[in-house]
């Protein structure tokens, strides 16, 4: 995600500068008018490695981490302890002084008088506008113990989604990387060393030996080109998804994909119903459920298609007919949404929807995995075979010559 530095003015009239990971700059402005501060300023210094990064430390905490506190800090409210005393203990046992730092400044904020909400809301890019207003919710609603326990839980089922998806692409991933080692090492360092031998011979050589032979010469003599060019189109793809028109259209692609995009869908599905249904749970208003869950959207087709959900169900248009009109998200879970509201348990609905497409998600990529390695163990014993026989016919030919 794309890190912006801002610029703002405070109520107090005091200038705030500092730096915020957002989708979009649009957002980043919106999240400081939000915050009740004037934005002045708001530009995007870059994504992913950054030697700013190294140099200060990580700003953020992980989703673990986030995690971790969010839970102790729901057992301890649970236990009677006051707000202030529950967060001087969990920065006592802070894990990491990122952590500690975190903690205290958010109780420093609370000691002055501000709410939790407020206090996580001042330590910008750290926690979601998700995590914000479920606690803010919370607070609200008198029932902050509560709600923090099942953030804990939502942000417990994410993680494990996300680690299976992880853990199922380990293996695959480094199948697939020795797998191009091999065929680099094969064809750049092997091949070219019967070139001589066949040209000291002067024989006609089989087109396919022709072919791999001058792919292994090309790969020995043009590495370097080969790379520069990976690198080009790697850049060109990040800068094809950093522009809003050219994200939309991959995210299309990929979501219209056989096999992938149904993969895509289900993992929106499943996150966007346990966004809504948790905020519904607490009772934040279902609109403002959809404009939060629509944030924590990766894909900006069905992201935006949640957007124009919210706009029908703002006139009246009951959420599951307002999802259908696109015809992107899947029927189940549009038939499960309209059971929720036909019966006026929604948000439970919604949980369902999200733990019954939590599962769907894991299930096919189990699936997708048990064909893809075989798939690639296969593919890569055709491709050297055809390569070593190659070989083989022009040496076998030479032979027959010579004989």
């Amino acid at each position: 995600m794309p890190l912006f530095e801002y610029k703002a003015v405070t109520p107090a009239g005091e200038t705030m500068t500092g730096e915020m990971d957002a989708p979009s700059k649009d957002l980043v402005i919106a999240h400081l008018q939000e915050s009740g501060n004037i934005p002045v300023s708001a530009r995007e210094v870059g994504s992913g490695f950054r030697l700013s990064t190294l140099l200060r430390g990580r700003r953020g905490l992980k989703q673990g981490e986030i995690g971790d506190l969010t839970q102790q800090l729901a057992t301890l409210l649970s236990a009677g302890l006051p707000l202030d005393r529950s967060l001087g203990i969990l920065a006592e046992l802070a894990e990491n002084e990122r952590v500690q730092d975190t903690v205290e400044k958010i109780r420093n904020r609370v000691r002055e008088g501000g709410s939790l909400s407020e206090a996580l809301e001042e330590r910008h890019g750290v926690f979601s506008r998700f995590y914000i207003n479920m606690v803010r919710a919370g607070e609200i609603g008198g029932s902050l113990d509560q709600t923090l326990s099942r953030m804990a839980e939502y942000l417990e089922r994410s993680k494990e989604l996300k680690d299976s998806v992880i853990s199922a692409m380990i293996y695959p991933a480094l199948l697939v990387v020795l797998a191009i080692a091999s065929l680099i090492l094969l064809m750049g360092y092997v091949i070219p060393q019967f070139t001589p031998m066949f040209e000291e011979f002067g024989a006609e050589l089989p087109l396919l030996t022709k072919i791999v032979l001058a792919v292994g010469n090309a790969l020995q003599n043009y590495w370097w080109a080969m790379i520069g060019t990976v690198i080009v189109v790697l850049l060109w793809f990040r800068g094809q998804m950093r522009r809003p028109a050219s994200r939309r259209k991959w995210d299309a692609r990929f979501l219209h994909m056989r096999g992938i995009g149904d993969v895509i869908a289900k993992m929106e599905t499943a996150r966007l119903a346990r966004t809504a249904g948790t905020l519904l749970v607490n009772g934040v208003p279902i609109l403002s459920a959809l404009s939060i869950a629509k944030n924590v959207m990766s894909n900006t087709v069905l992201a935006d298609d949640v957007a124009e959900a919210a706009k029908q169900v703002k006139t009246g248009t009951p959420m599951a007919r307002a999802l259908a009109a696109n015809d992107n998200f899947p029927r189940l879970a549009l038939q499960m949404v309209n059971v929720g509201e036909e019966t006026g348990k929604l948000d439970e609905m919604l949980l369902k929807v999200a733990d019954t497409y939590d599962r769907e998600v894991r299930t096919t990529i189990d699936r997708l995995m048990a064909l893809l390695v075989p798939g690639l163990t296969l593919g890569l014993a055709v491709l050297i075979g055809v390569i070593v026989m190659s070989v083989l016919v022009a040496i076998l030919g030479i032979n027959e010559m010579v004989a």
